[in-house]
């Protein structure tokens, strides 16, 4: 007795009509995505290519910092941290593109091992107590510190208390991030950073591309980066920023608690802080 093949090799099989079906509506969202540039591969190179853009800092020619000045945040580092500069935290999450592209606040911040001054780096001395720009910058007085127009969307420093629900999800000390609206939590001052020194500061022009303190007016603590607590970001490996003073034994504050406002060289040759600590800048990159 013969055996009849009743099913050719290529004969379809199962649910195939339903799996046909599936697949081209797999194909049909994946190309509307991609027309609408809302792959994941698009949102990320959209969110680096807007957040990495170039931005020139001020040029202080007196040497000190003014209201209006762009600068740029850097710790040089210490025992557990390397060079780093305070950045915007943004992801794909962080971005919306109505009513224009930007980020959504509000939005956290960390410290990278870039450098170059950017959208995600620059930050603009802005003024709280009516004080007109161009005008200097002294110590302890009250000013905020904002993000560039545009796609950074002119975001502001921002702290508060820590609480049950509000504090910062590495080290548990007081949140830093940026918000949307000025208030006193949005509130910073510049202090000198040697103790002994700090009172005959009080009231004098705050020079730019030197050691200081940043404190938060509210709270009284003073702006930190912490190098054994780090935050897997976009750009790679950085660091927690929090509002937290660091004293050593002799109630003096610690290296995690300065800060170089960084502007422009006069001369064009980029910033002053590369060519003063160049050798503390050889390696930018967190490992």
């Amino acid at each position: 007795m013969s055996y009849k093949r009743m099913n050719r090799p290529r004969a379809k099989t199962g649910n195939w009509n339903e799996d046909m079906i599936i697949e081209e509506e797999a194909m049909r969202e994946y190309f509307e995505k991609k027309e609408k540039g809302e792959l994941l591969v698009q949102r990320v190179d959209f969110l680096k290519e807007n957040i990495l853009r170039p931005v020139d800092l001020s040029v202080s020619n007196d040497g000190q910092l003014h209201f209006g000045d762009t600068v740029m945040l850097v710790n040089i580092g210490g025992e557990n941290r390397q060079f780093s500069s305070l950045s915007i935290n943004a992801d794909i999450n962080s971005v919306t593109k109505t009513p224009s592209p930007g980020i959504k606040a509000p939005c956290g911040v960390s410290a990278g091992g870039g450098i170059e001054p950017c959208v995600r780096t620059a930050l603009i001395i802005t003024s709280v107590d009516g004080s007109p720009e161009g005008s200097t910058l002294c110590f302890d007085q009250f000013f905020a510190l904002r993000t560039t127009g545009g796609f950074a969307r002119g975001l502001y420093l921002t702290s508060d208390l820590q609480g049950f629900q509000k504090y910062a999800k590495k080290s548990g000390f007081q949140e830093v991030y940026l918000d949307d609206s000025t208030s006193f939590l949005s509130w910073w001052k510049i202090v000198h950073f040697d103790p002994q020194e700090r009172l005959e500061y009080e009231g004098q022009p705050v020079p730019a591309n030197e050691k200081v303190l940043i404190i938060h007016c509210k709270t009284n603590q003073a702006l930190a980066v912490l190098g054994d607590q780090l935050l897997w970001t976009a750009h790679g490996k950085e660091y927690e920023v929090t509002t937290h003073t660091f004293l050593d034994s002799h109630k003096a504050e610690q290296d995690a608690n300065h800060w170089i406002m960084c502007t422009s060289d006069p001369a064009g040759d980029g910033l002053v802080l590369l060519r003063s600590f160049q050798p503390l800048a050889k390696d930018q990159q967190l490992t």
